[in-house]
Order: structure tokens, then sequence, then C-alpha cells
């Protein structure tokens, strides 16, 4: 089993000059163990919950249930014509009564909130459990309340940066070239955002899924306890099973990709290059390769004096704004 790099904790400058360009997920030990609410969970699990209570705004969130059946896996129903949960709308507070009502139980349902907003349901929790790590990256805050449950494995359109703060997590990466041996589920109708992998983890059915075998000789794996971090870049597939009744996670997304970055421009790909004929497509591959996967790709327009380089000149917000007037151009006419 390959395990995840595991580093010292840094401050943001080392982080940005060593960690973020290598584009490989590692752990920081510790780097949240002086956090309040990590304290509070190493008394009770119920002690945590109740830290995050006292700055619980009431407002509602998202809640995601699954059946006892499901064992706390998230994911389509068997027929792939809907999901095998359900969603409510709780506050937080009140999934934590639930969580403390359930933990006992040897069989309960699987039940989370994901992707909380911190700022809108609890304010002041950042402050009293601080990452200087994340001050200027433009990070959003959110937290992951629930029980033993799996979110399956996918990738984000961000960094991410992730913090145990109560209960044990186990994460499953994958690196961005496994795509092809990972079965990628639809594109457009997914659990809660980007797509998925259609094979399960934790119970791998390699007569279904026979490429899989290639995913697991390149995968990841480490345990996280309360107070570790993890940083996932943007693209690295990972699975997240969480093992304890009560867990609580808290995770920063930053890097945003703008607009749907490369996912949207990849969905558009395939409507507009990969049903065309084969000699079509190697065409298209030269373009592509020259104007934007080449390592010679942002000098493509230097032949071409400054102000003519149009849309495909040198990154800049004018450039920017232009391929968007451009793209809404060709495709509202």
């Amino acid at each position: 089993m390959n395990q995840v790099e595991e580093i010292a904790p840094v401050d943001a400058p080392t982080f940005e000059r060593d960690v973020r360009p290598q584009f490989r997920p590692v752990v920081m030990r510790g780097v949240a163990g002086g956090w309040p609410v990590v304290h509070a969970g190493k008394v009770s699990a119920e002690a945590a919950l109740e830290h995050i209570a006292g700055f619980d705004t009431g407002r509602p969130t998202d809640v995601m249930i699954a059946p006892q059946t499901e064992r706390g896996r998230f994911f389509y129903s068997d027929d792939m014509r809907g999901f095998n949960f359900r969603r409510e709308s709780l506050t937080l507070g009140n999934l934590a009564a639930h969580l403390r009502e359930i933990a006992e139980q040897p069989d309960p349902i699987g039940i989370y909130a994901g992707a909380t907003a911190i700022a809108s349901h609890l304010p002041g929790f950042d402050k009293a459990n601080r990452l200087p790590l994340i001050d200027d990256m433009g990070a959003v805050s959110r937290i992951w309340i629930g029980n033993a449950t799996q979110v399956a494995t996918h990738f984000d359109l961000s960094d991410n940066i992730a913090v145990v703060a109560t209960g044990k997590r186990r994460f499953t990466l994958f690196p961005p070239e496994a795509v092809a041996d990972l079965y990628v589920g639809p594109l457009n109708v997914t659990l809660a955002g980007q797509p998925v992998s259609m094979v399960d983890p934790l119970a791998p059915d390699h007569d279904r899924f026979p490429r899989y075998a290639n995913a697991e000789r390149r995968k990841l794996v480490v345990d996280l306890e309360p107070g570790d971090a993890i940083y996932i870049p943007t693209l690295w597939w990972h699975h997240v099973a969480a093992s304890d009744p009560i867990n609580v996670l808290v995770n920063y997304w930053h890097n945003d990709a703008e607009r749907g970055g490369g996912f949207l421009a990849l969905v558009h790909a395939m409507l507009a290059i990969r049903d065309q004929p084969p000699a079509q497509r190697e065409a298209w591959r030269a373009w592509f390769d020259h104007m934007v996967f080449g390592s010679d790709a942002p000098d493509a327009a230097a032949h071409l004096p400054q102000h003519a380089q149009g849309v495909n000149g040198p990154p800049s917000p004018a450039r920017d704004d232009q391929i968007r007037r451009f793209i809404l151009q060709v495709l509202s006419s």
C-alpha cells in the first residue's frame, strides 16, 4: 500500500515555494492540534459538537441521509435513475442532536452535512479555530459533520486543504492520470457536484471494472487523526471514509477554477471534437498541442504585434475578458 508523503507543518511561503508546485498530496500531522474543537473532541465527540453548537446561527443546511442498508455509502441507486439517499434541511444543532441520539446504535442510518459554509452557519468558528496556513489563500472554509459515512471517489476543481477535527478519516487517493481506470460516472448527473468513480474502493468489483486493478497500483492511502491535515491538489481523485460514530472535518477550497475551468472546456470538446472522424480529431490534437498543452504554447502568438495577439495572446485580465466575450458571441450566434 502506497502511503501519502508526510511533512512537518509549514508556513504559507514555504507551502507555496516547496509544496504546491509538486502537485502531489501531502499530510501535515498535528497542524491543527491546538484548535479548541480538537481539544474538545479528545474529551468526547459530544464536547466537540457542543463547541460547534456554540457558534450555530440556526440557519438550515443540506443534510444527506442514507438507509441502514447502504452502510454509510452515498451513491447512485442500483438502476442509475436516482440516488440511494435523500436530502433534508436541518440546522447543524439539530444534526448534532441526532448524531448523539444514534451514536450507540450498532447499525445506524448514514447521515452527514457536507461542505456547509462556516461563515454563514458558524460565524466565529474560524477565529476560534484558526489555520494560519490558509490566511492569504482566499480560501472558503466549510464544515462536514456526520457519522461513519463514505464520500465516493471524486475530484475537485479547486485545491483542497482538509483538517480532521473529530473522529478518524481514511483518504484513498488516485492521481489524475488514473482517470481511465476509475470508470467515471455521469458528468452532468452527480451526487453532490463533481463526477465520481463507479468503483467502490472498499469492495471493488474487478469483474465489472477490470481496469481498476491499474488504479489500485497507483493509489495512495492515509489515515488522519484529529488535528491532522491533508493537502489534495486539483483533479486528484479521493475517496473519504469516516469511521467513528461522530466525525467533524473542516476543509478549505482555494484556487477555484473560474466558471468551470478546464472541466467545462472538456465537456464542450466532447461535443465539438470527440465524435468527429479520426483524421479531424488528430488535426485538432495538433491545435491543442500548439495552443494549450505544448511547452511553447504560451508563446503561440509571439510572432504577432502585441496589439494584434487577441485571444491567443499571453494571460491578462483584458485577454481573459476578450476570450469570454468571444465565446459568448460564438455560442449565442
